[in-house]
């Protein structure tokens, strides 16, 4: 067990807690019990150096002076304090999916051959690439990208698409649709009519999510240049 201190600071006041380490970043998660996490049932303004919250402090930012209470949301809304071992298997991991992302969906411009994933990897270390363990790959690919490039000849392969949504849908489908989006029109009978481009690995992801929010009502059509 690492045991760790879990913080938030609220409105001016800082209020801290200790907990298990793995156990606390499940509950953050919805996953668990409170009862499980804490490693001692106080709350702090400091742990380290042993200082209690008050009631009133609690009462004052946490409407309650319950430990439990108080406690779950230190942990949902503050932050976790996270081990080396710990960032480093989180970073190690996310590694190894960015370079299995890049394996499957770049290529070298120069032969238009895809590039082993231990090259991939030798180049993420050699360029220093920044990777955030904590953000989807999806999310930070393109920035990955553009670090390579620097000393790797390697481009993203990218899809084009049409996508047209019934009008009872495009509420909820335009949260997946706007990230890509590179055209849109809006027609007279509410329905929207789209141009998306997106990474060729990420397609079939694209089309689950789509198909879930419009309970398989969009159409989709590939756009060849």
């Amino acid at each position: 067990m690492a045991e760790v201190i879990a913080k938030l600071r609220q409105g001016n006041k800082d209020f801290e807690i200790l907990v298990d380490m793995e156990r606390a970043i499940e509950f953050k998660h919805g996953k668990g019990e409170i009862q499980n996490v804490l490693s001692t049932d106080t709350i702090f303004t400091d742990a380290k150096k042993g200082l209690r919250a008050s009631d009133d402090d609690m009462k004052s930012s946490f409407k309650t002076t319950e430990v439990l209470e108080v406690a779950s949301h230190i942990i949902k809304k503050g932050t976790i304090q996270l081990t080396a071992e710990y960032r480093k298997k989180l970073r190690d991991a996310k590694i190894k999916q960015v370079v299995a992302f890049l394996s499957r969906n770049c290529i070298n411009p120069q032969n238009n051959l895809p590039h082993p994933p231990q090259r991939i990897e030798n180049a993420i270390e050699e360029a220093g690439v920044k990777i955030d363990e904590f953000r989807p790959v999806d999310e930070q690919i393109t920035g990955i990208v553009e670090q390579l490039q620097k000393i790797l000849p390697i481009k993203i392969e990218f899809k084009k698409l049409v996508v047209k949504v019934p009008a009872a849908y495009t509420g909820k489908a335009y949260s997946i649709l706007h990230e890509y989006l590179r055209k849109e029109e809006w027609l007279s009978d509410g329905s929207l009519v789209v141009v998306v481009e997106l990474p060729a690995g990420l397609q079939m992801d694209f089309f689950n999510k789509l198909n879930s929010l419009t309970q398989g009502s969009a159409e989709t059509k590939e756009l060849k240049e």
